[in-house]
């Protein structure tokens, strides 16, 4: 009974190889399937007929796949186990006493052993010493360090006025290094962190919000008090030693259709500190100013701002087929509210002030000693309404989730718009607010970016604008603005865009603090068709090349270059070769001749049929045959009707987590990411059919309006595993004054994204950014198995982790308690789109008392 059993598997396993062998082969793949499938085939036949040669012909099958094995991947553990991990299985299950027996003829009597085992066996130890060899080989790392010498540097730099223990903006300063001078905590000891306070704020994704409900932030410490946002926009205030909740600011959410809300995220709230800047002549201090407003009923405050939320939606294709509106309803028009406090006071509460963008479209100014609004800023209720002169509104597909930049009297604020929802999108404009009265002092269309005075009430700026959904930098010397641009929709498919359109997207451009006005472009992506938006904050750094200081700009990109360029003039300071770049897009659109390639870059090699990677051969051929099925001719192969490959895809290389920069030593820390995607285009009947997505369901993806909708996801196997083989993730370490990398380890386990929780370094996927530190350690949380890890800063390796209780994707931050220590915090709730598991946890970590000195 055993002998059949194990007989028909051979044969199942056989006809599968050979089908689909066959079908690979004759898309141009390899003949590995079909032979191994008819040798197979032959074995499982001749142990039925209870020949041991089937032992002998099974033994030269799998060492004729280990020859294949190496011949392809060569000592490299993963990508063995796809191809010998189930042959390997079987083999052992053919050397079990019951098929052993059953080969054994009757009319004679039994011995144990024989030839034909000893040879399967013989065989089995072979793949047995190579896997054993191969496991302690590390192929895809690069190891290396910092000198000595650079690590012990001490240039000066620019600090903008934060204290050493604070962490005041996103990358700690408008800088956007993610760097802080502290060095209690240093290589020597960073083993001994343990968990000082937990903290959970009750705000959970759940089944009834968008899938893509994520917690991001990013906790300012400022003062004595650390600032925290959940994706709800609820901001809430502790105590930085002991997690203790000082106040909470709920704004009264008016939580937007779920069918065109693409994102819940908040990855920041931003600060302004009065006491540091002269107020204007317009606004006086508060003894001298009118109290009617300081006396609001607070309550009443957060309503009337409530009440200002924009609910109704215009006629367009999105909201139609959504049901949020009804073809030919008007769009709604929002005028900028003028402020109704006869002077602008500010009470003492209020010089401190944080700002707050909602996913309702507000931008509300809290006091960062209260919590309570601050009046005058946009009116008594203290908020600015964004859909204010917006064309095509559309509640929820347009809002702020990074935190807006502040300059000494002005607040600016970006945002995210639906990707390839509609070509009637709303605007994807960049505003720039007075920081205490809330009047719009300029405004930077990208499709007229030379009219950056404010647009009048009554008028709208352009539909479908490029947007910056990420985080701004600022230089206060130059005067200058950093501005990451995303693209309009469709993302894939861009025939019609205009000449302002191809120049501003997928960009980083600086503009004038003071008007807006651009200064200069430089564009990372021509022609964008892969979603390639400019993904992350720019990282400000004065870097020595050749004994002179250069003012420079240091910008990851999804694509995996890293451009480093003088932010005085935008010109690179390592060099960017255009490269020709693959050809192919559908019928009406064409793809740029040329795609520029920095010096400093993590983009990967292209794929190979080879690098099809699966828990078994069976999985790794269905990749295969799809590998072949697709369009693929490298990075930068457009979009197609047949499907295409996109590699890196549109997860990014790098994605809004950005690097960290050390600006003493000149060095970055990042966690490059590779991901494969696929991309097909799908021809649309009309405006608004549904095409790749059911009713009731969002309509992400469908380009309503466009001649196509799109069919975007991982390349993903049937197991829902990457199609591509390990490493998928890194830490790495670039020397910032040669453009060189120093080192680049895998990163990461496999603990929580398989069923059973294994420990294997396979080297994941992560979402969220590093931060460094002057005691020479690197912090990073936001890779997929719910850890946060310390590492050498001047080698790489990792030297700490601790188990997170959820994803905990997002950037961690650092500062100096009243108490001495210093503390890491991390914030722990899940990423939606990349299904961790989701919480509600802010953690602190520090070393025992009795270490923290």
């Amino acid at each position: 009974m055993y002998r059949t059993m194990m007989s028909f598997i051979l044969l199942l396993l056989a006809v599968v190889f050979v089908v689909g062998g066959v079908w690979l082969a004759a898309l141009g793949g390899s003949l590995y399937y079909v032979i191994a499938g008819i040798a197979i085939a032959l074995s499982g036949w001749l142990l039925f007929k209870r020949r041991p040669s089937g032992l002998v012909l099974y033994a030269l099958t799998l060492l004729g796949t280990l020859g294949w094995a190496l011949w392809e991947v060569g000592f490299d553990w993963w990508p063995q186990t796809a191809r010998e991990s189930l042959l390997i299985v079987i083999g052992l299950l053919l050397l079990l006493p019951p098929m052993v027996r059953s080969l054994h003829s009757a009319d004679k009597p039994y011995a144990p052993g024989g030839l034909s085992p000893r040879i399967l066996v013989l065989a089995l130890l072979i793949c047995g010493v190579v896997a054993a060899y191969s496991i302690y080989k590390e192929p895809d790392d690069m190891t290396g360090s910092f000198s000595d010498a650079r690590m012990a540097a001490s240039k000066s730099y620019k600090t903008d006025d934060v204290p050493d223990g604070e962490w005041q903006a996103y990358g700690r300063t408008t800088y956007g290094q993610r760097y802080s001078p502290l060095t209690q905590i240093k290589p020597e000891n960073v083993a001994n962190l343990e968990v000082a306070w937990t903290y959970e704020t009750g705000q959970t994704r759940s089944s009834k919000d968008t899938p893509e409900t994520t917690y991001e932030d990013t906790p300012l410490v400022i003062d004595d008090t650390m600032y925290i946002c959940t994706p709800f926009s609820t901001v809430i205030a502790l105590v930085p030693e002991t997690g203790k909740e000082k106040w909470r600011f709920d704004p009264q959410l008016k939580q937007p259709p779920q069918r065109t809300t693409q994102h819940m995220t908040c990855r920041g709230i931003s600060y302004f500190d009065g006491s540091r800047h002269p107020r204007p002549a317009n606004v006086a201090p508060q003894a001298q100013a009118a109290q009617s407003s300081s006396t609001q009923d607070e309550k009443a405050l957060v309503a009337e701002s409530a009440a200002e939320v924009t609910t109704a939606a215009a006629g367009v294709p999105e909201n139609i087929v959504a049901g949020n509106a009804k073809p030919g309803q008007p769009n709604p028009e929002i005028d900028r509210k003028e402020n109704t406090v006869p002077i602008a006071s500010i009470p003492d509460s209020c010089v401190k002030r944080l700002f707050v963008p909602t996913s309702d479209g507000r931008l509300i100014s809290i006091s960062a000693k209260t919590g309570d609004i601050c009046p005058g800023f946009g009116g008594e209720d203290g908020t600015i309404n964004l859909w204010a002169n917006m064309p095509n509104v559309t509640p929820g597909s347009a809002y702020s989730t990074s935190p807006p930049l502040l300059t000494d009297h002005l607040v600016i604020v970006g945002g995210a718009v639906n990707d390839n929802s509609s070509i009637t999108s709303p605007s994807g404009v960049i505003r720039a607010y007075d920081v205490y009265t809330g009047k719009l002092v300029w405004n930077f269309d990208s499709k007229k970016p030379d009219q950056t005075q404010p647009i009048p009430n009554g008028e709208t700026y352009s539909a479908n604008a490029p947007n910056s959904w990420s985080v701004s930098s600022y230089d206060p010397d130059l005067g200058l603005v950093y501005v990451p641009m995303g693209n309009e929709s469709p993302d894939q498919y861009g025939a019609k865009r205009s000449a302002a359109v191809e120049k501003f997207s997928s960009a980083v451009v600086a503009l004038d603090a003071e008007t807006g006005k651009v200064r200069w472009v430089y564009q990372t992506v021509h022609h964008d068709l892969w979603d390639m938006d400019v993904p992350s904050q720019p990282s400000l750094i004065d870097l020595t090349i050749e004994g002179k200081s250069v003012p420079a700009l240091v910008q990851p990109t999804k694509q995996g270059d890293v451009y480093v360029l003088n932010r005085e003039t935008g010109e690179p300071i390592f060099p960017v070769n255009d490269v020709e770049a693959p050809k192919g897009a559908v019928e009406g659109d064409f793809t740029a001749p040329t795609q520029p390639v920095s010096a400093i870059t993590f983009k990967p090699e292209s794929l190979k049929e080879s690098d099809m990677w699966g828990v078994t051969p069976i999985d790794q051929l269905v990749c295969r045959i799809s590998f072949r099925n697709l369009v693929y001719q490298g990075r930068f192969t457009p979009p197609t009707k047949q499907g295409s490959i996109v590699y890196p895809g549109n997860f990014g290389t790098f994605n809004w987590g950005a690097v960290a920069v050390d600006p003493q030593r000149q060095l970055m820390f990042a966690m490059p990411v590779y991901l494969a995607f696929t991309a097909k285009l799908v021809p649309r009947p009309n405006e608004t059919a549904r095409v790749v997505t059911k009713d009731g369901a969002d309509v992400f993806n469908e380009n309503l309006g466009a001649p196509y909708a799109a069919k975007m996801g991982p390349f993903f196997s049937p197991l829902n595993l990457a199609c591509q083989q390990p490493p998928w993730g890194y830490v790495a370490g670039v020397d910032l004054t040669t453009g060189k990398t120093v080192y680049k380890h895998v990163n990461g386990t496999v603990r929580d994204l398989s069923p059973i929780p294994l420990p294997f370094k396979l080297g994941v996927p992560g979402i969220g950014g590093p931060i460094v530190t002057k005691g020479g350690v690197a912090f990073l949380s936001g890779t997929l198995d719910n850890y946060v890890r310390g590492y050498d800063l001047e080698t790489g390796q990792e030297l700490w982790r601790a188990r997170l209780p959820a994803g905990g994707q997002a950037t961690p931050s650092t500062y100096l308690g009243s108490d001495g220590r210093q503390y890491l915090v991390v914030v722990a709730g899940g990423h939606g789109s990349t299904g961790t598991k989701p919480g509600d946890f802010v953690i602190a970590y520090a070393l025992p008392k009795g270490l923290s000195r």
